[in-house]
Formats: structure tokens, C-alpha cells, sequence
């Protein structure tokens, strides 16, 4: 992105308290693709269906939405350390709790507390960052940045490698180093200063949503997450690989979305209005999906239909939610929390409707039905150009940029 490179020299002297949020911060990002190798060891380990095995998904995307509505009144009334250190408090002990289960229903539930942990947490750690960092805000945006791709590279590979010993061995693994950050953050971070708080009201997320640019883009992002949550959560199926297999794939993917996230969605939006970006890349993102579905018997090209997917993902993620911090004039925090919901509870439909599909359709289905969702997305923007005519402004400052990624990406 834009940051000078100047600031890319200095990222490295921090004080430790930002190491200890961005470390923190990577292990969050880690959590949104660390069950995906383990996906099938549950299945047969615990004899669940596939259907069953989806819903670790849906019940930490579900709740992890639902709790986007309410976190900016939280984190108001809290503060940011105990905001932070509350959200990393549920991630471990929910984690634990995963892998200590015995059986898919309690895992499930122990992941929708999961779920409620990381809304908390990445809801509240950009700020942290920023506030904290030495070097000015381009600094702290780089060191969040690498914090985040390495996260979300890094999980399906962890997930992977302790998935092969065990389907316990990714939850113990987010437990323990959940634990670690805690300390750290517990020791590091300095407390807050006693100025006083604005408190958000309770209701401003929910009434965002009706205004007309906001409700589009969320209406786009629902669409657009069953997209990406078929490719990330239904894969592993059809793959048929080992942990280790599914968890290198989706490595590569992590690093593809990670790349084009931070580097080309800032060239793109810089050269292009952001509703043209979307509309360009919606269909894309719907072709790669249509690919994936007419290869899915020949693991090596799905392997590039995922890789190529997440080239696409990271592009949209940024812009869609970029598109959100100029649809409207409300607080960012508030716009960005409503939008975020929506997006994630769309992603909480997509893992138990593909199974569903094809258990009753067949394999591919769930794929073409991604690709019709997300040309539906595409519909919504191009219908409502109107409202969304704001949103071409400008390209953001570094921190707002910054902003985008890491709700888009969370």
C-alpha cells in the first residue's frame, strides 16, 4: 500500500507492548482458517456428517457477526486493554474447552464462544496498535498489516500440521498461544489513560444499516461471503487430501488473498473508481468459482481454483469495506461494525449449505451456487450506483486503509 518506505525501516523498533497486540493479532487472524484441514479428522473421527463438521464454521462466523453489532458499545464503555484482554480471555478458554470435547455438538458450541472472543479482540486492536506504536501511523499500518497476511497465511498451514497428530492438535495450539498473548499484553500494554469515554449508543449499528449505500454494500457482502465461504470451508471435501494437504493449499491461498489485500486493491483503487474495481472483480471471483466446479474431480487444478480464488478475495475484501468507510457519514467504527455483521453472518449460511447441496445435488453444486451468489453481489452494486456514487472518492489515508483490510479480512 501506500506507506512511506521510510516507515518500513523504522516497523521493527517498537516498543514491546506493540509487539505483544501484533502478536496477539496474528494468532486472532490464524483462527479464521486454522479448523479448515481438520475438517474431514473431525468428520470421521467424531462420526460426524459433513454437514456437522460445517457448522465450526457457522457457529464462530455466526456469532462473531452478531457480536460486530455490539462491540463498539463495549470496547466505549471498557476501554481498549480490558476490551483486548477480554476478548483473548474467551479465545482461550473456548478453545480449550474445543479440544478437550468430546463430541461435534460441544465443539461447535465451544467455537460460537470463539467466535465471540475474536469479535472483541480484532474489533479493538488496530486502534491499540496505532496508539501505541513509535515511528508515526505508517509504522504501526505495516507492522498491523504483516501481523494480519501472516495470519490469515499462516492458519491452514498450523491447522494442517497439527491437525495430521490430532483434530485436538490446532485447538490446544490456539489455546496456548492465546495464553502466551494475554501475558504479554496483560504486562506490556500500558493502562489507559482516565480521560473520559464517548459511549456509542446501543442502537447506532443497527439503524446504519438503513441507510440506503450501507444497506447495499452489506446486502453485496452477504452475497459475496457465501463466495467465499463455499471456496474456504466446502473445499477440503472434494480435495480429498491429508491435513497437511488441505492446510498448504489454503496456505497458499492465505498468502494470494494476503498479497493482493495489501498491495494491488491500494493500486487498483487509486488508478479506478471502487465500484468499478467490484465489478470487475465480483465476476471474476464468479468465474473462478464456475472453474472450481468443472474441475472438481482433478485435485491439482482445484488447488489453482483456490489459489486464484483467494488473488481475488483479497482485492474484494479491501474495497468492499473500503467502499463502506465513505458510504456514509457516520462514525466509522459504527458503519464498519454494521456492515461487518451482515458480511459474516453470510458467511455463516454458506459451509452447511454446501454440504447440504451436495449431499442432495451433487459435488459441483455448491460451487455454481456460489458463483450465482456472487454475481447477484455484482447485480446489487451496479443497481445501486446511485447511493454508492459517494464512495469514489479519493483513496484513503493509511489509516483508514488499514481499517478496511482488517474488518474486511476478520
Amino acid at each position: 500500500m501506500s506507506a512511506g518506505h521510510g516507515s518500513a525501516g523504522r516497523i521493527f523498533h517498537q516498543p514491546r507492548q506493540v509487539w505483544a497486540v501484533a502478536f496477539a493479532c496474528v494468532v486472532a487472524f490464524m483462527g479464521i482458517g486454522l479448523v479448515d484441514p481438520i475438517l474431514p479428522t473431525i468428520a470421521a473421527d467424531l462420526e460426524a456428517t459433513p454437514t456437522e463438521a460445517e457448522l465450526l464454521f457457522t457457529s464462530y462466523l455466526l456469532v462473531t457477526g452478531v457480536a460486530m453489532l455490539v462491540t463498539s458499545w463495549v470496547s466505549s464503555r471498557l476501554g481498549a486493554k480490558r476490551t483486548l484482554l477480554t476478548g483473548l480471555a474467551l479465545i482461550i478458554v473456548f478453545a480449550f474447552a474445543a479440544a478437550v470435547s468430546g463430541n461435534v455438538e460441544a465443539v461447535i458450541g465451544f467455537r460460537a464462544g470463539w467466535g465471540l472472543g475474536n469479535a472483541l479482540f480484532i474489533s479493538t486492536a488496530l486502534a491499540t496498535i496505532v496508539g501505541a506504536a513509535s515511528g508515526g501511523t505508517s509504522s504501526a499500518i505495516i507492522l498491523y498489516e504483516a501481523a494480519l497476511g501472516v495470519g490469515i497465511a499462516i492458519g491452514p498451514l498450523l491447522g494442517g500440521l497439527l491437525g495430521s497428530i490430532s483434530w485436538r492438535g490446532p485447538f490446544f495450539g490456539t489455546a496456548a498461544l492465546m495464553a502466551v498473548g494475554f501475558i504479554a499484553i496483560l504486562t506490556l500494554l500500558r493502562n489507559e489513560s482516565s480521560e473520559k469515554r464517548t459511549p456509542i449508543p446501543f442502537s447506532a449499528p443497527f439503524k446504519a444499516l438503513t441507510q440506503p449505500a450501507l444497506a447495499a454494500l452489506a446486502a453485496a457482502a452477504f452475497l459475496y461471503n457465501v463466495g467465499f465461504f463455499i471456496l474456504l470451508a466446502y473445499t477440503p471435501f472434494p480435495l480429498g487430501f491429508d491435513a497437511i494437504g488441505i492446510g498448504l493449499t489454503f496456505f497458499g491461498w492465505g498468502v494470494g488473498l494476503a498479497i493482493t489485500s495489501v498491495w494491488i486493491a491500494p493500486i487498483l483503487t487509486a488508478r479506478l473508481p471502487r465500484t468499478t474495481v467490484l465489478s470487475f472483480a465480483l465476476p471474476a471471483l464468479a468465474l473462478d468459482l464456475v472453474f472450481a466446479a468443472l474441475v472438481i474431480d482433478t485435485p491439482a487444478l482445484l488447488v489453482v481454483a483456490v489459489v486464484l480464488g483467494g488473488l481475488v478475495l483479497g482485492v474484494l475484501n479491501t474495497v468492499l469495506t473500503e467502499a463502506v468507510m465513505e458510504a456514509t457519514d457516520l462514525p466509522r467504527s459504527v458503519a464498519s461494525s454494521s456492515y461487518s455483521s451482515v458480511r459474516f453472518i453470510g458467511g455463516a449460511v454458506a459451509p452447511p449449505l454446501a454440504t447440504v447441496l451436495a449431499d442432495t445435488v451433487s459435488a459441483s453444486t455448491p460451487y455454481f451456487v456460489a458463483a450465482v451468489a456472487v454475481l447477484a453481489a455484482t447485480l446489487v452494486i451496479v443497481l445501486a450506483r446511485k447511493p454508492l456514487a459517494r464512495v469514489n472518492g479519493e483513496p484513503e489515508s493509511e489509516r483508514v486503509e488499514a481499517e478496511a483490510i482488517s474488518l474486511g479480512d476478520a
